[in-house]
């Protein structure tokens, strides 16, 4: 595993967390299709929420919510009815971000909700 692959599943650890900190249920991680792949899909009531983690080090390469374009956005759209049609119709989704820059200062973590 590479340094960011590292970095990067830190703070997908740390995303879940926080969801489970927040009251969701954890559904899927790394759920994979042919079209990519959806980090977290979780639970908050009747609403199923696919969730988006941008996780950086430090804010040398921008905020790591800023890698997330409109092109991304139409990607996890597609993702999030794909995961769907694989595991059953929801009462209502919903797809966030979750933002996590960890440095030497420490973690702070930023939740959007309803990203598109």
């Amino acid at each position: 595993m590479t340094r960011t692959q590292a970095l990067g599943r830190s703070g997908e650890d740390l995303a879940v967390d926080h969801l489970e900190a927040q009251g969701y249920t954890i559904l899927d991680r790394n759920w994979r299709c042919s079209i990519g792949e959806v980090d977290i899909v979780a639970r908050e009531g009747a609403t199923t929420v696919v969730v988006e983690v941008k996780t950086r080090s430090g804010a040398g390469f921008g905020h790591p919510l800023e890698a997330i374009t409109h092109a991304k956005l139409a990607r996890l759209r597609r993702l999030a009815a794909a995961w769907c049609e694989a595991h059953g119709p929801v009462d209502r989704l919903r797809v966030d971000a979750i933002s996590v820059v960890a440095d030497r200062d420490g973690v702070v973590i930023e939740h959007v909700r309803q990203v598109c």
